[in-house]
């Protein structure tokens, strides 16, 4: 059995299975596991053993499976907190794992997922604030590079979802053509870097073989030792840092605080998840999702002017139109943003 199943079957949660594996077969590797006695609960939570227990017997009172659902719910609101919270990191790993071995054309949107993941992962570890010890800040750091490093392949992602974004809004004639040329352009360069990640690292597998000793450290952290403190306390701070963080992007109008700001708000954001899948939704905290996504457009446009400097793809004649339209978007966008902070409609 997948060291990652025997893991799930032990804590009495699917949170280290990886995502795509078929159901019959966590289903037969969890009963699998509890006869050769790796998960004493779930034969304990087991049904009655039917006095005749022949082959003909079909009535669901008479199974002598266990109820893993029911059983699964138990087992996880009896663990601690802390290895509820564990488990969660664990899941947003192994659906890493997974999305970075898509293949073909679906390396894009794998690469997307799996950023998306550790970022929750890295929420997750935050929550731990000192409790976790020294090794949270090292393996923070260490996941934190591996996002960087995928960076370049997801901007160029990004890129193409930004102009189709924009392409399903109404336009003049000419914007319109103007974007459909310039996703042209930003269609091939994601292609090209598609090419040079296959060249450099086929299949990622340096990066899933990196992430692997990175989910066994996370692991190894004393998640049973944290205290509703130390969540409770990541979570102000948390929420001190988003608002710092509006008010500076507010004043100032700089490209980088809005940023700032975007990434602060998605951090609380991915904290709350964090929180409510362990089951503390009462310590999660509350935002404005509507502002989390406006704050994550208006990133996107800044995302399009970035790429309309040294190193283009686009074509040096439509640079400028382009820049111009993006930057009357992201104030459009920004204007918006605005109004809701303050209460007001943003239309």
């Amino acid at each position: 059995m997948p060291q990652a199943e025997v893991e799930a079957v032990a804590e009495g949660v699917e949170s280290a299975v990886p995502p795509g594996t078929p159901r019959a077969r966590r289903r037969a590797s969890r009963g699998a596991a509890a006869q050769d006695g790796q998960d004493a609960p779930v034969r304990r939570a087991g049904a009655r053993t039917p006095a005749g227990s022949g082959h003909g017997a079909t009535s669901r009172t008479s199974d002598p499976r266990p109820d893993l659902r029911s059983h699964t719910d138990t087992g996880k609101a009896a663990r601690p907190p802390g290895q509820r919270l564990r488990a969660h990191a664990t899941r947003e790993i192994d659906q890493a794992l997974d999305a970075l071995g898509w293949g073909g054309n679906r390396i894009h949107a794998g690469v997307h997922l799996a950023r998306k993941n550790l970022r929750r992962a890295r929420a997750t570890l935050a929550l731990g604030a000192d409790g976790l010890g020294p090794g949270a800040a090292l393996v923070d750091r260490e996941l934190r590079d591996l996002n960087r490093d995928l960076s370049l392949l997801r901007d160029a992602h990004a890129l193409v979802e930004t102009l189709d974004r924009l392409l399903r809004g109404e336009l003049a004639p000419d914007a319109r053509r103007l974007l459909a040329r310039a996703r042209r352009a930003a269609a091939a360069a994601r292609a090209a870097a598609a090419r040079r990640a296959r060249e450099d690292d086929p299949g990622l597998r340096r990066r899933r073989a990196l992430l692997q000793v990175l989910r066994a450290a996370l692991r190894a952290m004393p998640w049973a030792q944290l205290q509703p403190e130390h969540w409770r306390a990541a979570v102000a701070a948390s929420l001190q840092r988003v608002a710092r963080a509006g008010e500076r992007a507010r004043a100032s109008g700089g490209d980088e605080d809005w940023h700032d700001w975007r990434r602060r708000a998605r951090r609380l954001s991915q904290q709350q998840r964090a929180l409510k899948s362990a089951g503390l939704g009462a310590d999660a905290p509350t935002f404005d999702k509507r502002q989390i996504e406006r704050l994550g457009e208006a990133q996107d446009l800044n995302l399009l002017l970035d790429h309309c400097g040294k190193g283009s793809p686009f074509a040096k004649a439509e640079r400028g139109a382009l820049k111009a339209f993006a930057r009357g978007e992201l104030a459009g966008a920004r204007e918006r943003i605005q109004a809701g902070s303050e209460g007001r409609s943003p239309e």
